[in-house]
């Protein structure tokens, strides 16, 4: 199955999407971890990313189509896999189309913009293996601020600050919102609610995909 996550910055995508990733046995692509990684890597490519990722911007379609087309050639892609954090805009959904991907189900994940504040100013990542955790949530690390899979010091991204957040989310409602529309329109979409805890919206998600 080919599956797309929608959802606000912090509405649960990433979290959603690697729980359904283990149970369906197909990668999750986030382009969010891809851009991060090249961001690492340094060079003439991060600088240009950094400049729209440092000011909640989003990245270029054209950059973005780039990485993805690359990945989705990997051969565990051959069965399926899902889309976390693409496509971001109508232009993109056109442009993956365009690439002769059929889209199975897109799961758009609906959550407040003030619990989303809450969970992201909270939200800590491993320093090392890049795993996610959140000390106000039910995926809190077990020993504070220490990464549970590599024991390795967990931090906050630079990012994940409330203007940086609030401009994020003015964004995505400007330019990702419609794409509820373009999907709906092709009979595809469906909704849950984010604010739920995290196992009651991965059932509801498993529910989804297998009906």
């Amino acid at each position: 199955m080919r599956i797309i996550f929608l959802g606000a910055p912090g509405s649960g995508k990433g979290t959603q999407s690697a729980i359904l990733s283990k149970k369906l046995g197909i990668p999750t692509i986030s382009t969010g971890d891809i851009i991060r990684n090249v961001l690492k890597s340094g060079g003439k490519q991060a600088e240009v990313l950094k400049s729209y990722t440092e000011n909640g911007k989003l990245v270029p379609d054209n950059l973005v189509i780039e990485i993805l087309k690359s990945r989705i050639s990997d051969s565990d892609c051959s069965n399926g896999y899902i889309l976390d954090g693409f496509p971001r805009t109508v232009a993109q959904a056109e442009a993956l189309e365009n690439m002769g991907v059929k889209i199975d189900i897109v799961i758009d994940i609906d959550v407040d913009d003030n619990l989303i504040c809450k969970r992201m100013l909270s939200r800590l990542v491993c320093s090392k293996c890049g795993s996610v955790f959140n000390s106000a949530t039910e995926m809190r690390p077990k020993i504070e601020n220490i990464c549970d899979n590599c024991g390795s010091k967990l931090i906050q991204r630079k990012d994940d600050t409330e203007n940086t957040i609030r401009t994020r989310l003015k964004v995505y409602k400007e330019q990702t919102l419609p794409l509820r529309d373009y999907y709906s329109s092709k009979k595809i979409l469906k909704k849950i609610d984010g604010s739920k805890p995290i196992a009651q919206s991965s059932a509801e998600v498993l529910n989804l995909v297998k009906n």
